[in-house]
């Protein structure tokens, strides 16, 4: 399964021969750096081992796909692959791919990487795995030709094509080269590059971020105006990101910001707010797996204690719309017609009373870097504790967060946070956040309701987008009626960079943090 090419291996052997595992780029030092503040850490550069937009930016610039999500709205376009084919039936998808494209140490990308990255993804059983593990099989992508890969499904599915931008390309020789008891090369390619990307990396520090170069060679080519180098640190502090931005010392930085910091980052001389309408929505994950939260009087007793208008109105500065759904409110499939809870202390009051088992502490998690999860924990915490609730708040970084939500134990039983685009499709939304199979994947609620499960699924391989439309929406309306999660808002996206950073491309795919077309006016 993981055959090493052999004009790749040669090409290895003289990368060894010249000092070292990762060739980086020849020529001058880099005459312009962008450097972008980060809410998150950094603790991998393996592109398989997470996927999450909090460590979006080594993904999408260190690597490439078959396919790529631009733009906004969000189109599926060439990358890697110039052209692909699919079977009448639906099950098989052949890619031609770009014959020019080459990784970050001269070797050819080749069919034969896609297929290594597609079994690597598989095995590993992390990252984007949730994706592909019920329509790919180990060992059915082939290798056709050198620039002919083809995918064949266990059975038709809607969703594949949406997800195929999701398996980042590996150098699978170089990868091979360094694989350590079986671990696939993981404990190496956590700290080093294996791309083709429009940027190698250059140097990484976990407990700082990561800094790579542009790649001369790149595939798609340069126009007249790039970036030499890109620098992504993790500052968690929401304070120190804006300053540093208002300063001069960073040139971007998360564009989900406090209403507060962007009023002020708006007033700056020397930063531009690029507004985009988004596809994340915000909401509360309910951890189904606590005994109390398996009572629906209980849950909805907390869909209506949440100030939703206080939040967005007077909080956010009325900056997002109302999101009621567990999909947002731009995506096709949206239950529109439903307007979902609204904060009634009394009806919460009323199902609480229904309530028979002791209620615990009830532990409200929230993302630390990320000002409005505090916020809105904190303003759920005062109806709570109106309720005669006993609360706590915890705050931690994504990582840690991220870590948790994947474990019944560890998990909070509420956690205020996004729900991020990976691919413009329904079941980008619900499909994975209440899906039975996806529970401790991407189900983080451990939800699980035999009748929406019936309509998601088949939703997944109904090729009629109207028919799946109806589907998404009848499972909208039960996981609302089932008070499955708390939904509180669609995003709107601000932007803030340095004014003189130009070529900024929106997607709610990546959030703008793809870097090849920005460049310094």
């Amino acid at each position: 399964m993981f055959k090493i090419n052999i004009i790749k291996s040669l090409t290895l052997v003289m990368a060894l021969i010249l000092g070292g595992t990762m060739i980086t780029p020849t020529g001058l030092e880099a005459k312009n750096k962008f450097i972008f503040a980060n809410s998150s850490p950094y603790d991998t550069m393996d592109p398989h081992a997470l996927y999450d937009v909090g460590r979006v930016a080594y993904r999408i610039n260190l690597y490439d796909g078959l396919l790529r999500w631009l733009d906004n709205p969000p189109k599926l376009s060439p990358w890697l692959a110039d052209s692909y084919d699919i079977s009448e039936d639906g099950t098989s998808y052949t890619f031609h791919l770009n014959k020019g494209a080459t990784f970050h140490d001269g070797s050819p990308v080749e069919a034969s990487d896609v297929v290594y990255s597609i079994e690597r993804i598989l095995a590993l059983k992390k990252g984007a795995y949730s994706l592909f593990t019920k329509s790919v099989e180990p060992g059915s992508t082939k290798a056709i030709d050198a620039h002919t890969v083809q995918f064949n499904l266990v059975e038709a599915s809607s969703i594949f094509l949406a997800t195929v931008p999701a398996i980042h390309i590996l150098n699978s020789s170089l990868v091979q080269s360094h694989e350590v008891d079986g671990d696939l090369g993981a404990k190496w390619l956590s700290q080093n590059d294996a791309g083709s990307g429009s940027f190698e990396l250059d140097r990484y520090d976990p407990a700082i971020g990561f800094s790579a170069k542009r790649f001369e060679n790149h595939f798609m080519g340069w126009g007249d105006k790039y970036l030499d180098e890109i620098e992504f640190r993790t500052v968690i502090e929401i304070n120190s990101r804006v300053l540093g931005l208002m300063n001069g010392d960073f040139h971007g930085t998360d564009g989900y910001l406090p209403q507060d910091q962007v009023k002020r980052l708006e007033a700056s001389d020397n930063v531009n707010v690029q507004v985009e309408e988004s596809m994340r929505i915000f909401y509360v994950i309910l951890n189904h797996n606590r005994e109390i939260m398996q009572d629906i009087n209980f849950r909805k007793a907390l869909s209506y204690a949440f100030d939703y208008d206080s939040f967005i109105n007077d909080i956010l500065g009325g900056s997002v719309a109302r999101n009621p759904a567990p999909m947002p409110n731009n995506i096709w499939g949206n239950p529109t017609e439903e307007k979902g809870y609204t904060y009634d202390m009394d009806k919460a009051r009323e199902y609480l009373a229904k309530v028979k088992k002791p209620i615990p502490e009830f532990v409200l998690g929230a993302l630390a870097g990320y000002g409005q999860t505090g916020q809105a924990a904190a303003l759920f915490q005062n109806s709570l504790t109106k309720l005669g609730l006993k609360t706590r708040i915890v705050e931690e970084p994504w990582s840690v967060v991220s870590k948790k939500m994947r474990d019944e134990q560890q998990m909070y039983d509420s956690l205020f946070i996004w729900k991020s685009t990976y691919y413009a499709d329904p079941n980008n939304w619900i499909g994975e956040l209440y899906s039975c199979d996806q529970i401790g994947a991407r189900n983080n609620s451990w939800y699980c309701n035999p009748e929406v499960d019936a309509l998601l699924n088949a939703a997944r391989v109904e090729p009629d987008q109207a028919k799946r439309a109806v589907n998404y929406k009848k499972a909208a309306k039960l996981v609302m009626d089932d008070a499955g999660g708390i939904f509180v808002y669609n995003t709107v996206w601000f932007g803030p960079y340095n004014k003189d950073v130009k070529g900024v491309r929106f997607s709610p795919i990546g959030n703008a943090q793809e870097m090849r077309w920005v460049y310094f006016d």
